[in-house]
């Protein structure tokens, strides 16, 4: 008589192992590494164990995917389990896990890997661009369009009326179709329009400027943003800022050219519930922005983003890279 089969001898198949998300999958290496990570770093340490073959779906940028997840995780619910520690790079740790975490273990964990020093870099305001595009992927799940100024056919209506960039939320990407017929039936248009002004840096020197251009550019769209990679850290410019962006609605964003993973919103911008089609029309005189819209129409038709017609989505190494290359010797 043969003895029963012992219960660990019976092998579970490999496709049964339970699949995660990437929030799953970010408490899972958080909880064994018992330190803060950064968005790559969690995502090295998962194909290192192999955990990124249990995700329930990839995608085609998964670590992008990753960083949205918790990003937007930890800015948007207030139950999050995570909470974010330091800048450039900022990583993500355990609620639960900080009373058993000293200080000192956490210092050092976030500046584990800093080594680097402090550079300075000669770039123009187009070169942001990328920074802004990939930041708006991630943020606001937005595709973006950088608007030439020179395409425009009329002169006189050429300052201070395009934006530097254009983004493109579109509703199709999250809704089943279903809705987005019923959405379409209703009158309602299953997109949402940013408008971006870029700068090089923003103070008191530009300030009033540099603002009101982004307040003149963005009147029509349903969000407005100033963009910068250098933002004075003044106390009275930093509050002249709110203020202006409070009482006008225009938000603020920092773009980090040494880590585009720490770029961050300072100041939400005021959401518009309509658009305001008649300066929209007017932007029209910009071959850009009336390509741009052409393929919005197209896309929301065939239900179908068509994204070689939009900006090209960088990942953080080739941003880093970029800036390598025009690092001011």
């Amino acid at each position: 008589m043969q003895p029963p089969k012992a219960a660990y001898l019976i092998v579970r198949p490999y496709n049964t192992l339970p699949k995660l998300t990437f929030l799953g999958l970010a408490e899972k290496i958080l909880r064994e590494e018992k330190r803060p990570l950064s968005p790559a770093e969690l995502w090295k340490n998962a194909l290192t164990k192999g955990y990124d073959n249990q995700l329930e779906s990839q995608g085609k940028t998964p670590a992008a995917t990753l960083y949205s997840a918790i990003f937007t995780n930890t800015r948007d619910n207030l139950d999050t389990i995570f909470i974010k520690l330091g800048q450039r790079p900022a990583r993500y740790f355990l609620k639960e896990l900080l009373p058993t975490t000293t200080k000192t273990e956490i210092e050092k964990a976030i500046t584990a890997s800093d080594d680097t020093v402090a550079t300075e870099y000669d770039y123009k305001e187009l070169e942001l661009h990328p920074f802004l595009t990939y930041y708006c992927r991630l943020y606001f799940k937005a595709f973006t369009k950088t608007i030439r100024h020179n395409t425009s056919r009329k002169k006189e209506f050429g300052e201070w009326v395009h934006p530097d960039l254009i983004g493109v939320y579109y509703a199709l990407e999250d809704w089943k179709p279903e809705l987005l017929d019923f959405s379409a039936a209703t009158g309602n248009i299953a997109v949402k329009l940013y408008s971006f002004e870029v700068k090089k840096s923003i103070s008191f020197a530009n300030l009033r400027e540099a603002f009101f251009q982004s307040v003149s550019n963005s009147s029509w769209a349903h969000e407005g943003y100033l963009a910068a990679a250098e933002i004075s850290t003044d106390e009275d410019f930093l509050a002249e800022l709110r203020r202006l962006s409070a009482a006008f609605g225009i938000g603020v964003i920092s773009l980090s050219v040494e880590d585009p993973d720490s770029s961050e919103v300072l100041f939400p911008a005021r959401e518009r519930e309509a658009i305001d089609w008649e300066t929209l029309n007017k932007l029209t005189m910009n071959a850009d922005v009336l390509e741009l819209l052409t393929r919005n129409k197209n896309d929301l038709q065939t239900k179908e983003i068509i994204t070689e017609k939009y900006d090209a989505v960088p990942t953080a190494e080739q941003l880093t890279r970029s800036l390598r290359k025009i690092k001011r010797v």
